[in-house]
């Protein structure tokens, strides 16, 4: 398995995890409290320095906040980075003539 689909696994795990806060009733939402920062943290760890600060922020927002634990987050910012190259230092070889 590459390097890319990994992630993107690991990825899918990690919005695993937030949604099964989400069907526990109650409980669930006081789970948040503890994942949002440790989502945050593996958020910015995963998508480096420039990258991770928007996804850590926006990763915490989504996991703090009440019923959008629906939103899978790591997978959204897997696809968007490391699939589509959004937001990818690299330049185009078109650019390059």
């Amino acid at each position: 398995m590459n390097y890319k689909v990994k992630k993107l696994v690991l990825c899918l795990l990690l919005d695993a995890v937030g949604l099964v806060s989400f069907t526990i009733p109650l409980v669930g939402e006081f789970s948040d409290i503890i994942w949002a920062p440790i989502a945050a943290i593996i958020s910015y760890k995963m998508f480096g320095e420039k990258q991770g600060k928007f996804t850590a922020l926006t990763t915490f927002t989504e996991e703090i906040l009440p019923f959008t634990d629906v939103i899978p987050s790591f997978t959204i910012f897997c696809i968007l980075f490391d699939w589509m190259g959004i937001g990818s230092s690299k330049k185009s070889p078109l650019l390059h003539n």
